[in-house]
């Protein structure tokens, strides 16, 4: 879904619905609580989120599971695959599964590391484990508690802090932010921080900072026209990321997160594309689900993660990587 405007600040309708968020939490907490996370022979890191939408936390995920790989490391990387059909636990193949199957954070994420998907996380886990992963990652999975973590990783974008504070529907929040808080060691602040949300942390979460940097693909878009269109978390993200390629951006068209593309929705944008002499362009995440042939007449924009101080996430991934079994 795409938050809503009223999601980020104080209104009418936020203090409506902020009895329906109560309920929301109240449900959170019951469920991790009677949940027994199992606890597995491997370091388990988690990379959450406290926001619905996109924080930035699938390209995080897939930074540290190549971080490790170059440690000569085995990571696997778990998630729900959400949007699948498949209950798990099952190791997704690029080849042979679909965004049906899976959905489509997991198909990206094979280019980097194996994946597993399971609606539970223990499971998931101890199939990766029989199948020669030495370090599993969770990409998201801080609001389920079926796996003990060692190391979680909380992506905080930074401009957009945690909104109105309040809880889904009233807010964007998945539960309330000192609750989940307290159950990390780190807080990754992507991007600037306005809100100073770094200055609020408690002393025992430790900050790295972060931003997502367009892949090498920008120098074919700088200083050309292009007609933009992403379905993610955060539609404006990826305009800005045009934007700071030197893109010239003619036309943008947001749709929800994990939207299901059909073929007029793209046909339309290429016939406009066409008609103004632009590039078509969008995220590694939104081509995954477009047909081939139309995968194949738009341009795709990767990003990346660029660290501001690298050492200090290498020295966090050693505490846990290199602690005896």
């Amino acid at each position: 879904m795409r938050a809503p405007k009223f999601w980020r600040t104080d209104n009418a309708l936020s203090r409506f619905l902020e009895p329906f968020g109560h309920i929301v939490g109240v449900i959170t907490t019951r469920r991790m609580n009677k949940a027994k996370p199992l606890r597995v022979d491997v370091p388990v890191i988690c990379v959450g989120n406290l926001s619905v939408g996109g924080t930035g936390k699938t390209p995080i995920a897939a930074s540290i599971a190549a971080n490790l790989s170059n440690r000569g490391k085995n990571p696997a990387i778990l998630m729900r695959g959400y949007g699948g059909r498949l209950k798990g636990p099952t190791r997704v193949e690029a080849s042979i599964h679909t965004i049906n199957d899976v959905g489509d954070e997991a198909l990206l994420h094979t280019a980097t590391a194996p994946v597993w998907v399971a609606r539970n996380r223990a499971l998931s886990a101890l199939s990766a484990i029989k199948s020669g992963a030495d370090t599993l990652i969770m990409d998201d999975g801080h609001q389920h508690n079926t796996l003990a973590k060692d190391l979680t990783f909380l992506v905080i974008d930074g401009y957009a802090g945690f909104g109105n504070g309040r809880i889904t529907p009233a807010g964007p929040l998945r539960e309330p932010a000192e609750s989940g808080l307290a159950r990390a060691q780190v807080a990754i602040l992507m991007g600037p921080d306005p809100h100073r949300i770094e200055e609020g942390l408690a002393k025992h979460i430790q900050v790295l900072r972060a931003r997502l940097a367009p892949g090498p693909e920008w120098r074919h878009l700088q200083g050309r026209k292009v007609i933009g269109f992403a379905g993610i978390g955060d539609p404006e993200k990826f305009l800005n990321t045009l934007n700071a390629a030197g893109a010239h951006v003619v036309a943008f068209h947001p749709f929800s997160d994990h939207y299901g593309y059909v073929d007029a929705d793209i046909q339309s944008i290429l016939d406009e594309a066409f008609a103004v002499d632009a590039l078509p362009v969008t995220t590694e995440k939104d081509a995954i689900r477009l047909s081939l042939d139309q995968r194949q007449q738009v341009n795709i924009l990767t990003v990346g993660v660029e660290w501001e101080d690298k050492t200090k996430l290498d020295r966090l991934l050693d505490s846990i990587i290199e602690k005896p079994a």
